[in-house]
């Protein structure tokens, strides 16, 4: 099988705060070309870089906000937070833990600090991804998967020099807790200093790294070091990882839907009248009621 090659290694630029709470690192979409069609099936990553929030009595966050036409999943690497939506779901989602959020036919969400966290302060890291849904599953029923840090599957790599945490999809003989509409592999690499870890997937699929923590070499060549995200060639199907220092890579890669975007805003549909059609509902009510 052909090795895959890294495209592109990517530094995160573009920085801006969502809410009150949120230091954001856009990675999709941004100016490295990678824009939503070119990584489909995701079309969105808000990455939280490692930042220390002091203590406060009213927890940060972002107040009441609708999406319809994807899933939201949010990985949380340091700190905490508490999210409510009109479907009557909500939890905390704490260090280690995955947060899936089906948004389909449309909800209203917020998300904001947990209250005894803000109250403490500390550091606080976190990725949201935003996942397309294929056409005939973007008016389906919202749903929420809940993934405890101790209910992710895990594969021990040789000499304990490391694992990967398998979210969704598969490494090996191992499978992922989360269910996903279309193929869709979704890792967290813990590798220890000299750690290495190979992966294969189709070469049609859509590949990025983002370096976490520490930092490591792809192929015995291209280097990544912490806050970047390397992209993956859409040639060869096989490539390596070795952490030069202790490293945390959130490892991403799905099968492309050959389905037309219309997105604007919290929606992502087909077409320009079904986005119309989501500002009407939305305007109208349709998507029930949360408080701020």
């Amino acid at each position: 099988m052909k090795t895959r090659a890294v495209e592109l290694v990517a530094s995160p630029k573009a920085t801006h705060f969502v809410g009150d709470g949120f230091r954001v690192h856009n990675f999709i979409p941004s100016g490295f070309r990678l824009d939503m069609e070119r990584m489909n099936p995701f079309i969105m990553m808000d990455y939280n870089s490692k930042f220390y929030f002091s203590p406060t009595d009213s927890p940060r966050g972002v107040d009441v906000h609708p999406h319809r036409g994807f899933e939201t999943v949010t990985i949380a690497y340091k700190g905490k937070v508490a999210h409510h939506d009109s479907s009557g779901g909500g939890g905390v989602i704490g260090e280690g833990d995955v947060q899936w959020m089906t948004a389909a036919s449309g909800v209203l969400h917020k998300e904001y600090h947990e209250e005894e966290w803000a109250k403490k302060g500390g550091e606080f890291q976190m990725v949201q991804l935003w996942v397309n849904l294929p056409k005939k599953d973007k008016m389906s029923a919202p749903k929420y998967q809940a993934i405890k840090k101790e209910d992710i599957n895990r594969y021990p790599l040789p000499d304990q020099t490391g694992e990967i945490e398998v979210i969704a999809g598969k490494y090996n003989d191992t499978v992922g807790t989360a269910s996903t509409f279309t193929p869709i592999n979704m890792l967290n690499a813990r590798l220890k200093k000299g750690g290495k870890a190979d992966f294969s997937f189709p070469e049609n699929y859509n590949t990025v790294l983002l370096v976490i923590e520490g930092s490591i070499v792809v192929n015995g060549k291209e280097e990544a070091p912490t806050d970047h995200l390397a992209l993956m060639e859409n040639k060869g199907e096989n490539f390596t990882i070795e952490a030069t220092e202790n490293a945390v890579v959130l490892v991403l890669s799905g099968e492309p839907m050959n389905e037309p975007i219309a997105a604007h805003g919290p929606f992502v549909m087909n077409t320009k009248e079904e986005l119309m059609q989501a500002f009407h509902d939305f305007n109208n009510g349709k998507f029930g009621y949360l408080e701020n």
